[in-house]
């Protein structure tokens, strides 16, 4: 403990250090004015932000705005209207005591830059952060909208994203070949509470035509969010204020719908946000519907899905302090498809018990003592809830090191009943699962000194974790957690350094149990260090390093028993050690106007990693694994590359493989993506979009015990929007039309992927108007 002590008091001062105020030269302001391109009319209540200093102004009705009090040097201004806009960009040289003007110019959007809050908690564009995102705006997620996040993500082969499924209701992303609680899922950027790690039958309840944005950090991403994020950092934002504490006058908005065939889909969603001088309100929500859907194999039962959403806050925005409150409730319903199959599959004398244990069962009523008759499962269901309450309080220019502290508190609550069926309609709850956890992160962002800015904060968590009935496999824990970080950039303009650490513990305390179970106390370092080097204009070479620390999950630690949503009996392991790494992220960018693109390669050195061991055995039907550790390794690589062929074509390419193991005996990791590719056309003309596109995947060989070789396959999709600006109104009518060869494939992530094959030939269509 003395240890322990002394680091975290040295950990303390390193990250106060980064706070010393220091003397600059006479500041100096920046003023501009911002205009519609193709009318030269300026263009009112546009936000600007000052990506260096991390500050935000708006634009009065003439289109002008300023920044004051700016310390000498270059400066990167990003101005955004509305996503169906083009976001300009513009660099600003400040001289001592003098003024810097610039003109930046919106346009209807076509080719859009990117923009990140993710990556290093602050505003910035993707082609500036060190680390690889992806990042899609509510315009891209409009033209495809899908039932779950996990499917948004992965249909773009190229960015190191694919889909872990247990049936169309549990999509969740794997990224770089890591799953489970090696990816860490987020609303504006707060953990959802939810419990969609632990199982393959387990969701998120996120509405993805309720996003703002939706980001993808790749690769640890453990200084700014914990060891849960050693495998990547997933981030839906519903708002554009979720991450800019500003307030902005009038009313903004939107409303969106779609419908789809091939599963009967159905989407609706809509939001606003009020402005009167400092303060703000806002509130919206959504509902999607999903039928069966359907394969070139027929009808897969027991696939539909149900999602409602719903949220609402307030917020007073000053020129010094700024506050803001927000309620958030998500429901869903979906089913789980031959899940009574795979309750089935023991030996003959285990398959009888289970059979005449789980009909008596079903017989019974809730508070029935004995059945007169036996009925056959049906089906599975999964009903899930989640609230959630954030408030947000921060002060900027608290002092002359610092330009502002955000502290964020959230309580949410997340609940799930799994539901059994009988033939006879008769429902009754199987496992209840029921998760709190209050959280809270204070960020301090520093005043720029020189090249070097910075942010260090605090983060902590308080969990209750409860399950009860047939698959609580695990006893009732209380989890506490408490980190302190930092992070450092220094631009040296055309090099830039980033620098950072993490001190985080983790403790588990488990209630009681049939059997008793260890308490277990984690704490650990993560740092990382990169380098963002400009190799000719619009390209960029970069080059990471990163230790990466975390503490083994509690289902690792603590589950004992069948678990149907993995398809094995697992046996946790009290005495698992924390799990290191060491790894190098390489990349190559460019960005112009007629040609960008991407390339990343990436290698992952693992002590202790954790994975299910397959023992050889069975038990109650399914393969036993055990959670053991072994040194393990990860490397991959991703190719994004688009070509403007014409003024209003281009071409755009994209590759990704990711080849994982166990480093002793060389066994592939469980459900690693296989090798993938995109080839599309975009045409873009006047606001009309149109991107025929095939998405092809190699024969998956390299697999884990218990898993059976994918082929590969080819499919074809066709994608068409048009956007329409009116005024202060934009108008987007989508068309996603996919596997229209209706090819029969399987997703070699998917849990059930013998059983069922993925969607159909099917077209869905969204109609979406914004309002700003």
């Amino acid at each position: 403990m003395r240890g322990i002590d002394r680091t975290v008091s040295l950990s303390v001062l390193l990250l106060l250090s980064c706070a010393t105020p220091s003397l600059w030269g006479q500041a100096g302001r920046i003023e501009g004015v911002i205009v519609l391109k193709r009318t030269g009319d300026p263009f009112h209540n546009v936000v600007v932000h000052l990506e260096e200093l991390g500050r935000t102004t708006q634009t009065n009705h003439d289109g002008r705005f300023a920044f004051d009090n700016v310390p000498p040097g270059q400066y990167r201004l990003h101005a955004h209207a509305d996503i169906a806009l083009t976001d300009a960009f513009e660099t600003a040289t400040v001289g001592a005591g003098e003024t810097a003007r610039v003109k930046l110019e919106l346009d209807l959007a076509t080719v859009r830059e990117k923009v990140t809050v993710t990556a290093a908690g602050i505003p910035q564009s993707v082609f500036e952060t060190f680390q690889a995102v992806d990042a899609r705006n509510s315009f891209d997620l409009a033209a495809q909208i899908s039932p779950t996040i996990g499917e948004t993500l992965a249909n773009r082969p190229g960015n190191g994203i694919a889909m872990r499924s247990f049936g169309p209701g549990t999509g969740r992303p794997i990224v770089r070949g890591f799953d489970g609680d090696r990816v860490l899922v987020l609303q504006d950027g707060i953990p959802t509470g939810a419990l969609s790690s632990q199982s393959g039958d387990h969701a998120e309840l996120i509405n993805t035509a309720g996003l703002d944005r939706l980001e993808v950090v790749k690769g640890p991403a453990t200084l700014l969010y914990g060891g849960s994020g050693v495998g990547g950092v997933v981030n839906a934002i519903t708002r554009h204020h979720a991450f800019h504490e500003h307030a902005h006058r009038g009313l903004r908005g939107y409303l969106s719908g779609t419908g789809g065939s091939a599963n009967g889909f159905a989407n609706g969603a809509g939001g606003f946000e009020y402005g009167v001088k400092d303060w703000m309100v806002w509130g919206g929500g959504g509902g999607q519907r999903s039928g069966d859907y359907w394969t070139p194999i027929g009808r897969i039962p027991n696939s539909d899905t149900r999602l409602s959403s719903g949220y609402g806050g307030l917020g007073r925005y000053g020129n010094k302090h700024f506050f803001s409150l927000n309620a958030t409730y998500d429901s869903g319903l979906y089913g789980v498809p031959f899940s009574h199959l795979l309750h089935g599959h023991e030996d003959d004398h285990e398959k009888e018990e289970q059979h005449h244990g789980r009909s008596r069962r079903l017989a019974a009523g809730p508070h029935a003592e004995e059945p007169d008759h036996e009925h056959e499962l049906a089906r599975t269901e999964l009903d899930a809830s989640r609230q959630a309450y954030q408030f947000s309080w921060g002060v900027k220019n608290p002092s002359g090191a610092l330009e502002n502290f955000v502290l964020r508190l959230n309580y949410s609550r997340w609940r799930h009943d799994e539901i059994e069926v009988a033939d006879d309609g008769h429902r009754q709850t199987g496992t209840r699962f029921d998760n709190r956890q209050f959280l809270w992160r204070g960020m301090f962002e520093q005043a720029r000194r020189g090249g070097l800015t910075g942010r260090f904060g605090f983060w902590g968590m308080v969990r209750d974790y409860k399950a009860a009935g047939e698959e609580a496999l695990a006893p009732p824990v209380d989890q506490q957690a408490f980190a302190l970080f930092a992070l450092e950039e220094l631009n040296l303009e055309r090099v830039k350094f980033q620098f950072g650490g993490r001190l985080e513990h983790n403790r588990y305390v488990p209630g009681p149990a049939q059997q008793p179970f260890p308490k277990r106390s984690f704490t650990g370092v993560s740092a990382s260090s990169g380098v963002h080097i400009g190799l000719w204009q619009g390209g960029a070479f970069l080059a990471n390093y990163n230790r990466s620390y975390r503490a083994p999950a509690l289902e690792e630690l603590y589950n004992r028993g069948p678990h149907v949503g993995n398809l094995a009996y697992e046996i946790g392991n009290p005495g698992l050690k924390p799990e290191t790494g060491n790894g190098i992220d390489v990349s190559l960018r460019h960005q112009r106007r007629r040609a960008h693109g991407e390339f990343n390669l990436f290698y992952y050195d693992f002590n202790n990693f954790v994975f299910p061991f397959a023992t050889g055995e069975r038990e109650e039907g399914f393969q036993v694994v055990r959670f053991a550790e072994a040194k393990s390794r990860f490397y991959g690589t991703e190719l994004n590359l688009g070509l403007g062929l014409h003024r209003y074509l281009w071409l755009h390419l994209g590759s990704d493989y990711v080849n994982a193991q166990e480093k002793w005996q060389e066994i592939p990791l469980p459900r690693i993506p296989p090798l993938r590719g995109r080839a599309s056309l975009e045409w873009n003309w006047q606001g009309l979009r149109v991107e025929p596109e095939m998405i092809v995947a190699a024969r998956q060989r390299r697999t884990f015990p218990g898993e059976t070789e994918t082929p590969g396959y080819a499919v074809f999709h066709w994608t068409a929007s048009y956007t329409i600006s009116r005024g202060h109104f934009v108008h987007q009518f989508a068309l996603n039309a996919f596997n229209l060869g209706d090819r029969l494939y399987r997703n070699h992530s998917s849990f059930i992927k013998e059983l069922a094959p993925e969607i159909g030939r099917g077209v869905r269509f969204t109609y979406r108007v914004r309002f700003y």
